[in-house]
């Protein structure tokens, strides 16, 4: 048994090695982006050469970094026409076997072009922990149709502070398979989830506007709400659709859907609730009342103009 942090009247004895192991203890052993900086965000500048802003991240307990208020550029190489291809971008740790002296730095590792379904290319899977020369972290893949770049695509995942993930911690509920509850410590919860409607009828209409609505009810958040503190809900078809009221009641959700015209449609409903929890700070909208609608013609082309009010909580 060694003593690590603690004087030992010799000269400086924490290794590197030591250090990376503490570090794998607290944050894990796997690689991660440390929320930083701007967390090592990807910038295409151009189809040859990708900027990397200031961030910070951990490979094997190996910390390394973009300084704040800078970037890394790194080049890449060029496409072939008529051909698919994925690259990896890579931070790459050596460590050399007489000085001992180890560094991080970016590599570019090509794939191999194919006219479709291109592979991701192989690289050094190694561990520094047990003395490895080399060991490479993806971090990004550059993908590429043609000569273009169409997605530059992050491979790690940013890692919260211990005062995010305390204020974060939940439980994750499946209500669906498109439907979730997160529960948290602190009593707040929020539903989410996405139902597909795969023939919404629009059978009343207000006024002679040429809006028509369609009502849900009954809708299982997967929770029983007291009290809720934000009601959202988007829909979506191939019409002018939008969302009316929404409300909770125990656990289930009611709203209303309007379009213009009464056309029959497959319409996606997307909805959002947020409960404040004793120890919540937060305030949000209780729901959204709408007013009325006012629809008149304008050469040829309706018009429309919503009025609405919030009511806060």
């Amino acid at each position: 048994m060694k003593i690590v942090s603690g004087r030992t009247g010799s000269p400086p004895h924490v290794t590197s090695q030591q250090f990376r192991q503490m570090l794998e203890g607290i944050l894990g052993q796997d690689s991660y982006i440390l929320t930083s900086g701007e967390n090592l965000k990807p910038e295409l500048s151009s189809n040859n050469l990708l900027k990397i802003r200031s961030g910070m991240m951990c490979h094997h307990g190996c910390i390394s970094c973009v300084e704040i208020g800078t970037y890394d550029e790194v080049t890449l190489t060029n496409g072939s026409h008529g051909m698919q291809r994925i690259d990896l971008v890579v931070n790459r740790y050596t460590r050399n076997a007489e000085t001992e002296v180890e560094k991080c730095e970016w590599k570019v590792i090509t794939g191999t072009a194919k006219a479709s379904s291109p592979a991701v290319p192989t690289y050094t899977k190694s561990n520094l922990q047990e003395g490895d020369l080399v060991d490479e972290c993806p971090v990004f893949e550059i993908h590429y149709n043609g000569i273009n770049v169409t997605e530059v695509k992050s491979l790690l995942s940013v890692v919260g502070s211990l005062a995010e993930l305390n204020g974060k911690s939940y439980e994750l509920i499946k209500v669906s398979d498109n439907r979730y509850v997160k529960k948290y410590a602190d009593g707040r919860f929020e539903a989410y989830g996405h139902i597909a409607i795969k023939d919404l009828v629009f059978a009343n209409q207000i006024g002679s506007s040429g809006v028509y609505y369609a009502q849900y009810q009954k809708l299982n958040i997967g929770i029983t709400a007291k009290t809720i503190s934000s009601v959202q809900h988007t829909a979506n078809n191939s019409g002018v659709v939008w969302t009316g009221n929404a409300s909770v009641s125990g656990i289930d959700m009611k709203g209303t859907i309007l379009q213009y015209g009464n056309t029959s449609r497959a319409t996606d409903l997307t909805m959002m609730l947020r409960e404040p929890g004793n120890n919540s700070q937060f305030l949000f909208l209780r729901n959204w009342q709408w007013f009325w609608i006012h629809i008149r013609r304008r050469s040829g082309v309706f018009v429309m103009r919503f009025y609405i009010c919030n009511i806060e909580t």
